[in-house]
């Protein structure tokens, strides 16, 4: 796997039995069903148990009464969820239009979808979901143009299609195929070794766990991986043919919680490189290198500096994307006998644009920019001479880079708003391009358009958002907004194809996605200036953007809604608790909103470079200042929310969700319903069965529709 990717990704990243209600009960969006049982009608939403538990942080003191529902397992918890999903299935399954949004979905998501390939001894690996299949299944071509040939399909894993597969590695001959069994949306997969040639899988298997990445050597016998341990991250040493529980630590012993660790190795399989990553590589990484040939330790490449490093070999070179003293990111060259950061030589210099991500591929550096919030993307040779530009099919994103040294060619993800994935094969000594796989929704591209508008955020700082929409749309300040971001470590927002955004617009809906500080898109001070204690930036961003669409006339508070997952749920949770009278609707998927308590589970202590933690007594104070779950105040006109997640999620606990829907809606002042959509198996890090996609969104769509006011197409 790629290290600096897992990094960047580590930054970032329903359904059940319906009951039907008569519409009437729910059309006014102000009053819930009752749920009938066995034992009479239950309240709904349930009432949850508020307990009297209090936190001290210096001389302050913090309630948590739904500290209860922390606890997942309980059998008052699951009780509690078991309630709540269905109280949210009463609410959202007798909605007018259900069928058509779930028809459209369907007709959008059913169709052959592709994976970036990765090109090992001539051969092309790759995951491809078929049109009429619920999961991407693990396929390969002999050739670039070839057949595809079946290797792994999850699809009879399990009944109800939670069980996924992930494409790990592939051997430098491609005669070995490296997959992983996810369960759900775990983080955690299971990896097993194909032996291609003779279809048959070998005893070789390594447990479940979170892997952050994996090399096999040329010699068909090595295998280096890292993964996640309750100490913390380790590099591993395996050798095939033997038991997985003997294998060794061979780097990391003394890494603690909240750091991550990569290993990359070099195509001859002469040197390892060991990526440690500070938190989620927000604020530093230190890179080491080992001669295998030499049989020598690891030698420290840069390390004590605050600045992040990613690197990448290149024939005879280390590559190093940094920060350092470049806020707009640089790329370095090391020679692999003197590979200090002393010895280093500058190949690709700072411009204006932010270097997003490069890769080593057919003797080239293939570099990725982000120029405006939208994709740039040149070629260079290995001293950073003769620049290329590559076409690109439109203003749009450039979603991933696959490639090596010794091939001559690499492969390109591109989207953008109203176009579906399209991979792009590229000729790396030309620059010239051409489609090796495409998306073929059924979307006219033609009947959409994209503005990039500017507004001043509350310190006047000017931040662009993208409004893809219609043609011809009217701003008469009474079309349906979905406002949309992120905003948080160094994660830029592109304009990004999705089904859910299609048919919106489709239903004369605005997509708005600010390009928020915290992000990405202007480098390294633009991050900086929406972290830590500058937090409030981002949500002040993002707040002026509700402002500017209801000024200019795109829209009104009635009919504007709100979503982001993960640090966009916490991004929303925050605007809905510090401006609630801004919006109607808050759709808040896989969030955090305890800010003061996130550290202490999953992956939060990954998180604290980018957030700071609650133990801090100065972080403290800037934490409780936003954190939504702290911020409900008791009679506040809330708008209409609904939370999604499940208990899948082993990235981002369910807990926030669980108790910030209790708290809203026990405090609510307002007659908004508030509903937590709640799946058992489902969670953050993908592999979910498309059935299960098109669910999740026909509810959402629903729920905003139902609050917004819009009439969905019969």
């Amino acid at each position: 796997m790629d290290a600096y990717a897992e990094a960047k990704a580590r930054a970032r990243r329903h359904g059940g039995t319906r009951r039907r209600f008569a519409i009437s009960l729910l059309a006014t969006g102000l009053l819930l069903p009752c749920i009938a049982s066995a034992q009479g009608p239950a309240q709904c939403p349930p009432a949850a148990r508020m307990d009297d538990v209090k936190d001290t942080y210096g001389a302050t003191v913090v309630t948590d009464p739904y500290r209860w529902l922390e606890d997942q397992n309980s059998p008052e918890t699951r009780a509690w969820i078991g309630a709540e999903q269905r109280c949210t299935e009463a609410a959202l399954s007798g909605l007018p239009g259900r069928a058509a949004l779930s028809n459209r979905l369907a007709a959008l998501l059913h169709t052959d979808t592709f994976q970036l390939p990765l090109e090992r001894g001539g051969r092309y690996f790759f995951m491809k979901r078929k049109a009429g299949e619920d999961l991407s299944k693990l396929y390969m071509r002999r050739k670039v143009d070839g057949a595809d040939e079946l290797l792994v399909d999850p699809l009879p894993w399990s009944p109800d299609h939670s069980a996924s597969v992930t494409l790990e590695e592939v051997s430098h001959d491609g005669r070995f195929v490296f997959f992983g069994r996810r369960e759900g949306g775990q983080d955690e997969v299971t990896v097993h070794v194909l032996d291609v040639d003779a279809k048959k899988e070998l005893p070789d298997v390594l447990p479940s766990a979170n892997y952050f990445s994996m090399e096999f050597l040329p010699d068909n016998k090595n295998l280096y991986y890292t993964k996640a341990t309750a100490e913390g991250p380790r590099a591993f040493h395996h050798v095939m043919g033997t038991d997985a529980a003997a294998d060794k630590i061979v780097f990391g012993e003394k890494l603690g919680k909240g750091m991550i660790l990569a290993v990359q190795s070099s195509e001859d399989g002469r040197y390892l490189a060991y990526l440690v990553v500070y938190g989620t590589g927000s604020e530093q990484t230190e890179i080491y290198l080992q001669d295998l040939k030499s049989q020598g330790g690891p030698v420290a490449v840069v390390t004590g500096v605050k600045s992040v490093f990613f690197s990448r070999f290149g024939g005879d070179r280390l590559y190093v994307l940094t920060n350092w003293n470049a806020p707009q990111w640089r790329i370095y060259g090391a020679n692999l006998e003197a590979p200090q950061r002393e010895h280093w030589t500058e190949v690709i210099p700072e411009t204006k644009a932010h270097i997003e991500d490069f890769r080593t591929a057919g003797g080239k550096l293939v570099v990725q920019y982000t120029r405006d919030a939208s994709s740039d993307l040149k070629i260079f040779d290995g001293a950073g001479g003769g620049g290329k530009d590559v076409t690109l099919p439109a203003i749009g994103s450039v979603a991933g880079i696959s490639g090596r040294w010794g091939s001559p060619e690499c492969f390109f993800g591109f989207e953008t708003f109203s176009v579906p994935d399209t991979i792009l094969k590229c000729d790396t000594s030309t620059g010239a391009t051409s489609v090796w796989a495409q998306t073929k929704a059924p979307v006219d591209a033609s009947q959409f358009e994209v503005e990039q508008v500017w507004y001043a955020s509350k310190d006047k700082t000017q931040v662009p958002m993208f409004l893809f929409h219609r043609k011809g749309l009217k701003r008469d300040g009474a079309n349906p907004v979905l406002l949309t971001g992120y905003g948080g470590f160094d994660v830029s927002e592109t304009p990004n194809y999705s089904a859910f955004y299609v048919t919106w617009a489709e239903h004369g809906g605005i997509v708005a996605k600010a390009n928020l500080r915290g992000g990405g898109e202007f480098g390294e001070e633009w991050h900086r200036a929406g972290m830590l204690g500058k937090k409030q930036n981002v949500f002040d961003d993002f707040e002026a953007a509700a402002e500017y669409l209801i000024s200019n006339k795109y829209t009104n508070p009635e009919k504007l809604a709100i979503s982001g997952n993960s640090n966009g749920g916490l991004l929303v949770g925050a605007a809905m608790t510090q401006r609630p009278e801004l919006f109607r609707a808050v759709v808040c998927g896989y969030p955090l909103l305890d800010m003061l308590r996130y550290q202490k589970f999953l992956d939060g202590p990954y998180w604290v470079p980018e957030y700071g933690s609650s133990d801090n007594a100065e972080q403290f104070s800037y934490l409780r200042a936003y954190s939504p779950y702290q911020n409900v105040k008791k009679g506040t006109k809330y708008p209409a929310t609904l939370f999604v997640t499940g208990d899948g999620d082993t990235r981002v606990a369910p807990l926030h969700a669980r108790k910030m829907a209790a708290e809203l809606q026990a405090e609510n002042g307002s007659d908004h319903p508030i509903l937590l959509l709640y799946d058992t198996k489902s969670g953050h890090s993908g592999g979910r069965p498309v059935n299960k996609i098109i669910e999740e969104n026909t509810d959402i769509l629903s729920f905003l529709f139902w609050q917004l006011g819009v009439s969905p197409a019969e």
